[in-house]
């Protein structure tokens, strides 16, 4: 056979099997687009069967969550989304796979909280971080605004900022500490601030407005 009859033969071949693969592509049907509505959370019970690669899952179940960072399946009503949301649940997975994965509990509880609007998911993922990072005053900052604003539990949110003062937050932070002690109805934590504030604040326009506020709170009592 020449060269020219194998070229042909060659061509034909290719040309009767793109043939059959479009005929055979126009039975098929179009894939279903999956909705965010038809998010499943993955099961806990996957903690279990890690066996040693717990961080890497934990990475892996990450990436995966902050594709959705804004995503919330079910609203309770404008201002809120009902509580063990899909985005809960995964980032609850990551940070019990990886319990000092930092970025998840900071990221994760600050995107349930402010785009998400699952505050008793933020709350669980705050608590955790904040007892996992004592020393992160970062993370204690954000934990100490969302127990104030959405929790309103000004005892909680004292304590999240006094930790917050104490590991390397700005000086007024005292003060908010201060704040929301009073404000909580626990005139000895205050005082706990105050005193630590005269300890260790060069800057008295703070110890001075936190003794005024202390002063307030007791008066209204």
């Amino acid at each position: 056979m020449s060269l020219g009859s194998h070229l042909k033969l060659e061509t034909l071949g290719l040309t009767v099997m793109s043939a059959l693969f479009f005929w055979i592509q126009s039975f098929q049907t179009a894939p279903i687009q999956q909705k965010r509505t038809d998010y499943i959370a993955p099961p806990q019970i996957i903690k279990s069967m890690s066996v040693g690669l717990a961080p890497q899952l934990s990475d892996i179940f990450w990436i995966r969550a902050i594709q959705d960072f804004d995503h919330c399946e079910q609203k309770i009503n404008q201002n809120e989304c009902k509580g063990q949301s899909w985005l809960f649940k995964i980032l609850d997975l990551v940070v019990e796979l990886d319990t000092y994965f930092l970025e998840a509990h900071f990221y994760g509880g600050l995107a349930l909280t402010v785009l998400v609007l699952d505050y008793e998911g933020a709350t669980k993922i705050f608590d955790k971080g904040a007892e996992r990072f004592p020393k992160n005053w970062e993370l204690n900052y954000v934990a100490g605004y969302h127990a104030m604003i959405e929790e309103k539990d000004y005892k909680k949110a004292s304590l999240r900022y006094l930790s917050a003062a104490q590991n390397g937050a700005p000086d007024w932070v005292h003060i908010l500490a201060g704040r929301m002690a009073v404000d909580g109805g626990d005139s000895d934590l205050a005082l706990k601030v105050l005193d630590y504030m005269m300890q260790n604040s060069t800057n008295t326009k703070y110890i001075d407005r936190l003794k005024e506020k202390i002063k307030q709170g007791a008066s209204t009592k």
